[in-house]
């Protein structure tokens, strides 16, 4: 079907307005409920993943229409590194990851993507995605039936289970946008029954000046950088998940407009600019950004494929993260209402990587990818730990490493590679691992 809008094509000032508001929409959800769930600043995850779209569309020269959002793969190691060393700790690991995907996007221009297909093939990154959203679905659950006690509550529980409710039937029998934003929808529906049944306060919001600097955590004035190799250990293994997630993203994009953006301007490019947004926003108290599959489906809708679009929702995020107002009305959202929406979002995550092994045929009958899978699992969703002196691998980011050792170790891996590449060859370009 032939674009409603070219990639460099200038849409009229109303298309413009509307489109973009609607891609603001459909990242919203997702991308304030990380920061909701690991101690940071809604605003801020607004601003940084504005600033961090921008950065993206310069780097890759305005050719690959993407939004880049929250990424929450870096839920659970975010809450760890904070717990170790304060707010500023994760930050110093957001920076470290976004310095690791700068090197990856540097090794890909220089040596190509072989290797990195050898690293992360589906049977390791496949079961990391599982580890993620199993791991946190004690998180989801305890948020939406515990009160601020941290006890059970029928009335919380309801909430959660209404807005679980709203946002299931928004994705499964709605069509058109509304299918893009459920969880925005979900939590806007969660959050009208929780009003009635008087979980929301709106003192907050009527107190709230309309413009307000959000709580930026800034180096050097909030906190002093240091490394640390804990904190290292925390972050830097967990981001095969989101590289993975990109390659598997620029591929659906270049089928979606039509253009093989893994050639132009480049994997090594889009990557380069996953990891300058994710450094930019470590740098005023944002967590990592990632592409996200929300605005790539928007896309595939509305045939609107201008950066100028992407440009416009951007700026909207900025602008909006300096509203105070907006501001002290997501710090209303009661714990439920996120809660509930936490349960279906952690269990796709799981869900997406069950159906990556799928859709790669990976056979578990063979003993080898059956090991992997396993040892992955039990180690990430387990919570295994191994301290090395001053040094902690814990969870996903111990049983991201055990996996890569062991699908390079363990015999059986060159056929599977061959297997892999054959297909590579035959769509003439890399497979799809995400």
């Amino acid at each position: 079907m032939k674009p409603v809008l070219e990639i460099h094509e200038r849409p009229k000032l109303t298309q413009w307005f509307l489109l973009s508001v609607q891609h603001l929409f459909a990242m919203f959800g997702a991308t304030v409920l990380v920061p909701f769930l690991t101690g940071m600043d809604p605003a801020v995850a607004l601003i940084s993943s504005g600033i961090g779209t921008l950065a993206f569309i310069l780097i890759t020269r305005g050719q690959v229409p993407s939004y880049l959002g929250s990424s929450f793969a870096f839920i659970a190691p975010i809450i760890a590194s904070k717990a170790f060393d304060g707010p500023g700790a994760a930050m110093v690991g957001s920076f470290m990851v976004g310095i690791v995907y700068a090197l990856v996007a540097l090794l890909i221009k220089t040596t190509g993507v072989k290797w990195l297909m050898r690293l992360l093939p589906p049977i390791v990154v496949g079961p990391v995605i599982m580890v993620i959203g199993l791991g946190l679905a004690s998180t989801a659950v305890g948020m939406a039936t515990n009160d601020a006690d941290g006890k059970y509550s029928l009335i919380h529980f309801s909430v959660g289970l209404v807005t679980l409710a709203i946002t299931v039937l928004v994705a499964v029998f709605t069509r058109g946008f509304l299918s893009i934003i459920p969880v925005l929808v979900g939590i806007v529906g969660g959050y009208l029954f929780a009003f009635t049944v008087g979980l929301v306060n709106f003192t907050k919001v009527q107190e709230a000046a309309w413009f307000a600097v959000p709580n930026f955590v800034i180096p050097f004035v909030d906190y002093t950088p240091s490394f640390s190799w804990t904190v290292f250990a925390i972050m830097v293994p967990v981001a095969i998940v989101p590289i993975a997630e990109h390659i598997g993203h620029q591929l659906v994009l270049s089928k979606v407009v039509g253009k093989d953006l893994v050639e132009k301007p480049g994997l090594h490019s889009s990557i380069l600019g996953d990891g300058v947004a994710t450094i930019l926003a470590s740098l005023v108290g944002g967590p990592p950004n990632t592409t996200y599959g929300e605005n790539i489906g928007v896309l595939a809708i509305t045939r609107a494929y201008s950066i100028y679009v992407f440009i416009g929702a951007a700026v909207f995020a900025i602008c909006f993260g300096f509203i105070g107002k907006v501001s002290a009305l997501l710090s209303t959202i009661p714990t439920p209402v996120m809660g509930g929406v936490s349960i279906l979002l952690f269990g796709i995550i799981a869900s997406s990587g069950l159906r990556m092994l799928v859709e790669n045929k990976v056979d578990f009958g063979n003993k080898r990818n059956l090991i992997i899978a396993s040892v992955i699992l039990v180690i990430g969703i387990g919570g295994a730990s191994l301290h090395l002196g001053d040094v902690s691998l814990e969870g996903m980011a111990l049983a991201s490493i055990i996996g890569i050792i062991l699908n390079l170790v363990l015999p059986g891996r060159e056929s599977v590679e061959e297997n892999l590449f054959e297909t590579e060859e035959d769509n003439g370009k890399v497979a799809t691992i995400a």
